[in-house]
């Protein structure tokens, strides 16, 4: 791969993720906050790669005719592995992780550092992270008697029991780990795995260990579910906030 090559992969690229920054996919890989470092880093690449043509062609012109010059070693075919991730990126966009991976991954719930106060009447809507925390550590203490909506997609446990969850992430989906809400109460009778529900219900004091990691599943009483499309971003941000 001489430099001519290299700069056209680094120009590729660079559009690559100038296309994903400006469009919803970066979404599958990293944060939402992260935005204007993904389309700063396409930008980067893709003048570097200008800036490599130019300096190349400057360099034939001062150095004269390739005839008079010993010719150059050639790169070695491997350097050429560099384009799989530019293929990848273009021609696979990788699903958001889901039901098997929540599966196999212990729930991540962390103690959130304050409750934000939440409105006086009407339902609750409230994202399964924040759901999730007040039911376990603040010992649903202001989701009590109120009526709350959360929304997240299905697994079944290998018991068969039903959870609702999010992917909470810190930077990227590398490192996205799933908080579970196990639901109870009138579950729909066909629950297929990876469906987006939004579900509304009663705070209800049962909780279980995770079989993974022995972490707190709080559960959810539903009185009604509705299935709905996956969100823009199917990750949940809101855990370290």
């Amino acid at each position: 791969m001489n430099r001519q090559s290299q700069a056209a992969v680094l120009f590729l690229l660079g559009a690559a993720l100038l296309h994903a920054g400006t469009t919803d996919l970066y979404l599958r890989y990293v944060k939402s906050g992260l935005r204007p470092l993904v389309l700063a880093a396409g930008a980067v690449l893709i003048v570097t790669a200008l800036a490599t043509v130019w300096y190349e062609r400057r360099r034939a012109k001062e150095e004269g005719p390739a005839e008079s010059h010993p010719r150059p070693h050639p790169e070695p075919r491997v350097s050429w592995l560099l384009v799989l991730p530019l293929l990848a990126l273009i021609l696979v966009a990788p699903p958001a992780l889901g039901s098997y991976s929540a599966t196999r991954t212990g729930t991540a719930l962390q103690e959130p550092l304050a409750y934000p106060p939440l409105p006086a009447t009407g339902p609750l809507s409230l994202s399964l992270v924040d759901y999730a925390g007040r039911a376990v550590y603040d010992h649903g203490r202001t989701l009590a008697g109120r009526e709350v909506r959360v929304t997240g997609f299905v697994a079944l446990d290998h018991d068969g029991t039903p959870y609702l969850i999010r992917m909470a992430l810190n930077c990227c989906a590398a490192d996205a780990q799933p908080v579970k809400v196990a639901l109870t109460g009138s579950i729909p009778p066909v629950l297929q795995p990876d469906t987006w529900l939004t579900v509304t219900g009663t705070y209800t004091p049962r909780r279980v260990e995770d079989p993974v990691n022995g972490g707190p599943i709080p559960f959810l009483k539903v009185t009604a579910a509705e299935p709905v499309k996956a969100p823009r971003d199917p990750y949940d941000e809101s855990w370290n906030n």
